[in-house]
């Protein structure tokens, strides 16, 4: 016998799950759980969890991301989301991955990893980790932040982190143990949780195994948000940067999770690089777009129209002068405010593709790597002083064009190709709620 993966499942709940339905109701008044036992340890995070009215309120006012800017190591930093609340005020930010274990062990100086300005909002803490224990106790540090989510990182394919670490997308071959990190995180905040995995991970790529992670997953956890990088992982030894290019994309995965789990939203990651590409996105039914790269390199040019394009606001005026007055101040207020961190390169960082293609960027890029090698630089405004010369001031003064529009049928061609229907063997079903 085979059910839909839509079917509701309809179970007597254990004690546990009446702890988190009692927590969650007024976050999630139409969960439902399967009558699935979980452990005495779990249970005691459960028991354990802290609600925080406040944060409630915060993400109350926020819709669902329609676009959002991925997480990134060292790239998404409090610097680049400075400068991209700049360029928008809509688009969904997310911090770069921090380790559970890296919260616990600096809870005395969790502001150099979690703080960030109120105009951050809304922002979505990503957390990694292989330890519930930790994973409970970062996500309880975390709280007073105010993020706006949490998300749980079942991606990340990096030796460090997949490998040695034993998390990341690695996790994605042990849906149990994600299914009780999310319910452990649910457990431990009030803000809406998450989880950005891939497609697949080495031999374990076929559509029906990614429905298996997802129907686990989601039904044994609040969990009802999934961030899908269309890639499967390669743990074969390339590269991160090789594991976003070599695992071919498939669109076709994304859109039949959509087909096959209507109670679910997901949002759509990798190969995006455009907003006629996040448009093309929607327009085929996503419910949510996230651009990783591209939104760093030429921030100016996708970030900038995101307002307009995507959240339908006014054309914006705003000029990269001004941007860039606002980010001096913003970055001469950092500097050192740990010790040595951060300094002048560290803030510049995320500005070295706000000239991409435009005339002037290749001087103003020696200018830059001039400006450090001199190692005398004290402020960003003295930074900005011997370097913006470089550009010509009807760059600097002119506000963010029209868009141009642009077709794509990419993900047109990806809805052509979509796998059979998942379904739920009775078996399986059986092994999760027997």
């Amino acid at each position: 016998m085979m059910k839909s993966a839509g079917h509701t499942l309809i179970a007597s709940l254990t004690p546990i799950h009446s702890v988190i339905l009692k927590n969650h109701g007024r976050l999630f008044p139409n969960l439902i759980y399967g009558n699935h036992t979980k452990s005495r340890k779990l249970h005691c995070y459960h028991q354990k969890c802290q609600f925080h009215k406040e944060n409630i309120m915060v993400a109350s006012r926020y819709p669902p991301p329609r676009f959002s800017v991925a997480p990134m190591m060292e790239f998404t930093d409090n610097h680049y989301r400075t400068l991209a609340r700049l360029l928008s005020k809509h688009a969904w930010l997310y911090t770069e991955m921090i380790a559970a274990e890296t919260i616990v062990h600096q809870k005395g100086n969790l502001d150099q990893f979690l703080a960030f300005s109120p105009e951050q909002h809304p922002i979505v803490l990503q957390i990694g980790g292989s330890d519930l224990d930790n994973i409970a106790k970062a996500t309880q540090l975390a709280n007073s932040y105010g993020y706006d989510e949490i998300n749980f990182n079942c991606g990340c394919p990096s030796p460090k982190v997949a490998g040695k670490g034993c998390f990341g997308v690695r996790l994605m071959l042990d849906p149990k143990f994600v299914a009780d990190a999310m319910s452990v995180i649910s457990a431990n905040t009030n803000v809406p949780v998450s989880v950005k995995c891939r497609i697949g991970v080495d031999n374990h790529d076929s559509y029906n195994e990614l429905c298996d992670f997802i129907y686990k997953v989601s039904s044994q956890s609040p969990t009802k948000h999934f961030i899908i990088h269309s890639r499967k992982a390669l743990l074969n030894g390339i590269s991160p940067k090789e594991n976003r290019s070599i695992p071919p994309l498939k669109y076709e995965y994304y859109y039949a999770l959509v087909r096959d789990f209507p109670d679910l939203q997901f949002t759509i990651n990798g190969g995006i690089n455009t907003i006629d590409e996040v448009n093309a996105a929607l327009r085929e039914g996503a419910h949510g777009v996230m651009v990783g790269r591209a939104a760093y390199s030429n921030s100016w040019n996708l970030l900038g129209h995101v307002d307009s394009a995507i959240y339908g606001e006014p054309p914006s005026s705003l000029t990269r002068r001004q941007v860039l007055e606002k980010y001096q101040v913003y970055g001469d207020s950092v500097l050192g405010l740990y010790g040595p961190r951060p300094n002048v390169r560290e803030v510049i960082k995320p500005l070295l593709g706000f000239f991409h293609s435009e005339p002037g960027n290749g001087a103003w890029k020696r200018k830059v790597d001039a400006a450090f090698m001199e190692c005398t630089l004290q402020t960003i405004k003295s930074f900005f002083e011997k370097t913006l010369g470089a550009i010509p001031d009807s760059v600097m003064d002119s506000p963010i064009t029209q868009v141009p529009i642009v077709f794509s049928d990419v993900f047109a061609d990806a809805k052509n190709l979509l796998p059979p229907p998942y379904t739920v063997r009775e078996e399986e079903e059986e092994l999760l709620y027997g």
